[in-house]
């Protein structure tokens, strides 16, 4: 506001008790913001109300004496924006007089105002007063300025994490993969460093890892790395048939061979001739199976149910399993010569959680495969959610994993993935006695108690199957089902 003259008396010395200068000041004085008002001609601060003083720092009465108190208050870097948007409003540039500002109090501390004026004119139409209200907005300025920091930041992570996503997913063409396999440290490149060892050969392969670490994988890429690329893969998951069928479906039969075999079949071991052949979860075949098995390793011959015909095939064999088959040998429940032929050159698959690393590399993968079959394209992953993915312990894995995102990609409204609260909280030692633990953790660590206890025996009086009160096939598929397999043997 910018004035040159002054009033050095009391406005109720001047105007009579129904003067409107004197029905404004009692009015003004019972309200707690700053009333102002200012006579045009000649110009001079006629009231403003107590709340100046409690503001600015400075009396009325000393604004009275020096009306350049007002502009010399407002910020430096306020002041020529004010006093030209001040004097347009005077001159009639401007209808409306409607301004925020800051003032440097005396004490050196600064606050925001702000400023609201209207024009009083006489009945001829000329301008005699000048009256407004200013109030106290620091709290509301300096809670804009927070959230327009906190707003500048969050954008500023939205393109940090878009960013790193868009890192990701090109680090998704550039991994070591190898084939489907998607993934960078060190476990893992460990055993593609042996999976590449032995790939060209054609010494048997074992597999050795827990459920859904991706075992298969391994065992197409040392099929397609292999002199017998240009023939079959043929798979067999041994825990998945009935014991009464899985011969048939290992080495065939002939017409009539027992009840329902209406045509001849051939197994899968003459499926995979000249090929390799897939023996998933090898450690659930039984005894007999496990013999006939041992004669094709050492002979490469067989004979298919009902027939007494020898038939011949050349075929490399990859087996994989979640159990001890060291252990199991000990037990009597696997033939240790079967387990020599097989473990010529055994693989230890890493688990999840021992390459966290690997996680963001993997959700990316899973979710570039899956968005045109789901229809849903997915563009940001947010911090929190990948760190939650990360720190997860994943019992089930690479395939648990895979289910998840899966999960989250269809119950994501729009284009940032969304975790549902299935996901348990990352298993830790000693966790699983917290009220919070899942059940199946629980029996998981009941289980791996036990047969630590044990030293691992399943089988025999005292040991683990007998002290959970289970079969021990029961035992052996609840391990399967958890995923637990005996930690490797200490060299002696």
């Amino acid at each position: 506001m910018g004035t040159s003259s002054s009033n050095t008396s009391s406005p109720e010395t001047e105007a009579a008790p129904h003067d409107p200068e004197v029905l404004f000041q009692r009015l003004a004085d019972a309200i707690d913001q700053v009333f102002w008002f200012l006579k045009v001609e000649p110009e001079r601060v006629v009231y403003v109300s107590p709340a100046f003083e409690r503001l600015w720092g400075v009396t009325a009465e000393q604004l009275y004496q020096d009306p350049r108190i007002w502009t010399s208050s407002i910020h430096p870097d306020d002041r020529e924006r004010i006093s030209v948007t001040f004097g347009d409003w005077l001159q009639g540039e401007t209808s409306e007089y409607r301004v925020e500002y800051r003032i440097v109090r005396p004490d050196k501390s600064i606050r925001w105002i702000l400023d609201q004026g209207v024009q009083v004119r006489e009945d001829q139409g000329t301008l005699s007063y000048l009256s407004g209200i200013a109030k106290d907005i620091t709290e509301r300025k300096e809670a804009k300025d927070a959230l327009e920091r906190a707003f500048r930041e969050i954008t500023q992570l939205k393109e940090r994490l878009q960013q790193e996503n868009v890192y990701l997913q090109e680090e998704i063409k550039n991994t070591i993969g190898f084939d489907e396999i998607v993934g960078e440290t060190d476990p893992l490149r460990v055993t593609l460093s042996k999976v590449e060892q032995v790939a060209p050969t054609d010494a048997s392969v074992l597999l050795l890892g827990e459920t859904g670490t991706g075992k298969e994988l391994l065992a197409r890429a040392i099929h397609r790395h292999s002199r017998r690329k240009e023939r079959p893969l043929v798979k067999v998951n041994c825990a998945s048939l009935p014991h009464s069928l899985i011969e048939s479906e290992l080495f065939g039969h002939v017409k009539g061979a027992f009840t329902g075999a209406l045509s001849e079949r051939l197994g899968r071991f003459q499926l995979a001739h000249e090929g390799t052949i897939f023996l998933d979860e090898i450690g659930e075949l039984d005894l007999n199976l496990q013999s006939k098995l041992l004669r094709v390793l050492q002979e490469g011959e067989f004979e298919r149910i009902g027939s007494s015909e020898t038939t011949k095939v050349n075929v490399r064999i990859v087996a994989a399993t979640n159990r001890d088959l060291h252990a199991a040998t000990d037990e009597g429940s696997f033939r240790s010569d079967l387990y020599y032929r097989l473990a010529v050159f055994p693989i230890e698959v890493p688990p999840l959680r021992a390459r966290r690393d690997d996680i963001p590399l993997l959700v990316w993968n899973f979710i570039t495969q899956k968005k045109a079959r789901l229809g849903k394209e997915i563009e940001l992953v947010p911090q929190m959610v990948m760190e939650t993915l990360v720190k997860y312990d994943w019992p089930g894995n690479v395939r648990e994993l895979e289910n998840v995102i899966e999960r989250a990609m269809i119950l994501s409204p729009a284009r940032t993935l969304v975790l549902d609260d299935s996901l348990d909280a990352p298993a830790r030692p000693g966790s699983f006695h917290s009220s919070s633990a899942s059940l199946e953790d629980v029996a998981r660590a009941h289980i791996i108690s036990v047969l630590e206890q044990c030293d691992w025996t399943i089988k025999g009086p005292g040991q683990a199957a007998e002290s959970l009160a289970l079969a021990p096939s029961t035992l052996r598929y609840r391990m399967n089902k958890l995923g637990i397999m005996r930690p490797p043997r200490k060299p002696r």
